[in-house]
């Protein structure tokens, strides 16, 4: 694998997993519990979203084969998704979702810190832009864990089993591949397995806050890098999100 074609699956893996996270988080628009919790979420999805573009859009411009981030981002199907599974997982109910963010926010905040040190100026430059966003997404979700986690019986109960639920997906963050390779050997991107101890070190202490325990089976692991282990919920969350490309193949307006 060339450093061109790893940079950029390495570019389509980030803006797979705000593309995808992102649209999950919309889906609160107008259903959160509070009107704060629904403007909040909103513009968490916002910052996703923004995110997006920037990964795509480098990655369809050093590819060179006129795929812009639109059309990464409509034009591919359930299969060619790069995102960890984590990100695609349904929201289920508030508590489910804040966590799912948790986790996510945790690796993504260790990630894009690694990266503002890369040798492709490029993506330095839009880790430091992300890392601005993502480390308030960071503290309001690790808040927002502690806050429900350490709270009522109820809230506790239900974020044990959000965390027992997801917590098998964290996993696949730090597997690597011959891309993770060639990137890390070139210094614009972190091995994942080298994040793995300060993830660890940084969700336990908010889950000791929170009263919260890792499962047991925290080893078990749900998902890969390759790409193909994709759950149906991507299939149904991508009818949605592609619709009105699919109905109306390259639109203007």
């Amino acid at each position: 694998m060339t450093r061109d074609e790893a940079l950029v699956q390495g570019l389509v893996r980030l803006g797979d997993n705000t593309l995808i996270i992102g649209h999950r988080v919309s889906e609160w628009c107008g259903h959160s519990p509070v009107l704060e919790e629904d403007i909040a979420l909103a513009n968490i999805a916002l910052d996703m979203i923004g995110q997006t573009q920037l990964w795509l859009g480098l990655a369809g411009e050093i590819e060179g084969a006129g795929r812009d981030a639109d059309t990464l981002a409509f034009h591919r199907d359930a299969w060619d998704f790069r995102n960890l599974l984590l990100c695609e997982m349904p929201n289920g109910d508030f508590g489910r979702t804040m966590m799912r963010q948790f986790l996510f926010d945790a690796w993504h905040s260790i990630y894009l810190g690694r990266l503002l040190k890369s040798s492709d100026a490029r993506v330095a430059a839009i880790a430091e832009k992300a890392s601005k966003e993502v480390a308030y997404h960071l503290e309001r979700s690790a808040d927002t864990v502690v806050a429900l986690g350490d709270g009522t019986p109820e809230s506790h109960d239900r974020m044990q089993a959000a965390l027992d639920y997801l917590y098998p997906y964290v996993g696949e963050m730090f597997l690597s591949d011959e891309g993770d390779a060639v990137l890390a050997e070139a210094g614009i991107a972190p091995d994942p397995a080298s994040l793995r101890e300060e993830y660890d070190a940084l969700v336990g202490r908010v889950l000791d806050k929170a009263t919260l325990s890792v499962p047991e089976n925290r080893y078990a692991q749900k998902g890969g890098r390759t790409g193909t282990m994709h759950t149906e919920h991507l299939g149904h969350l991508l009818a949605q999100m592609q619709w009105l490309q699919r109905a109306y193949p390259d639109a203007t307006w």
